[in-house]
């Protein structure tokens, strides 16, 4: 009886801790918002024309309501960015699935993210990416993130602390580059950070604003115009810099 009882403990308690697992990356039947994500997905990201199966598969996986505060999970999957502290913001699902569809990841690549925020969007290219590098100039949501994305598993994500504006010098060139917040010029160094052939996404303006794909060639930059959309402006050595300004990049960021 005592080996019985033995191996019934040992069934449950591994039970529990695949209940866990699924929890923690929402992708099992018990999440409570798996429903309200598959719902996210058809109704405000699907429906608005983003069409990458993976990525449709990422924003349907990854649980934002893991990545703002508590007071707010009631509203984590309604269309609409959202308050995280600090005068910062998680994006709308829809801006993300848009600015990370437009990168055309196909999983192998490095891609470096300007502006961690809360994370979310960090997770989304994690799984979609080989690697991703993070920077965020808010120490306490750089933290805060990098807690959040370990606590979930995601450990091919790196997140420093730092100035993005002068991105990731030492793990450059980069596949892909995405900026979460609204420079009024597209940096010089992460045009240089920028590997050929690869793809940068980012809002770009002041009053007015609208996202910008930049496309490295061996000609040099192809730019395109996609929506307008409204993102914190960027803050730090980006106001120091006009555009075309080329900029030391030999301090590197920190560790959180």
């Amino acid at each position: 009886m005592r080996i019985l009882a033995g191996l019934f403990a040992l069934i449950f308690w591994l039970g529990c801790g695949t209940m866990n697992a699924n929890q923690r990356q929402g992708s099992g039947a018990r999440d409570p918002y798996l429903e309200a994500r598959k719902r996210m997905v058809q109704e405000q990201i699907r429906a608005r024309g983003v069409k990458d199966p993976r990525v449709l598969a990422a924003m349907e996986k990854v649980p934002r309501h893991e990545f703002v505060p508590v007071r707010f999970r009631a509203d984590a999957y309604a269309d609409q960015p959202l308050p995280i502290g600090m005068g910062q913001t998680i994006s709308q699902p829809y801006i993300v699935a848009y600015m990370t569809e437009q990168l055309k990841l196909n999983g192998d690549e490095k891609v470096l993210e300007v502006g961690t925020g809360s994370g979310y969007q960090a997770a989304v290219l994690a799984e979609l990416a080989r690697e991703v590098y993070t920077i965020e100039i808010i120490p306490e949501l750089g933290r805060r993130a990098a807690e959040t994305l370990k606590r979930l598993g995601y450990q091919n994500v790196h997140v420093r602390i730092g100035d993005g504006y002068r991105g990731w010098p030492e793990k450059a060139p980069f596949d892909a580059i995405i900026i979460t917040a609204a420079p009024d010029h597209i940096p010089e160094p992460l045009i240089e950070q920028l590997k050929e052939g690869g793809r940068m996404i980012l809002p770009v303006g002041d009053v007015y604003q609208e996202l910008v794909l930049v496309t490295k060639t061996r000609k040099g930059l192809r730019k395109e115009r996609k929506i307008p959309v409204r993102f914190v402006p960027m803050t730090g050595e980006v106001a120091k810099h006009p555009p075309g300004e080329k900029t030391d990049q030999s301090a590197p960021p920190q560790e959180p």
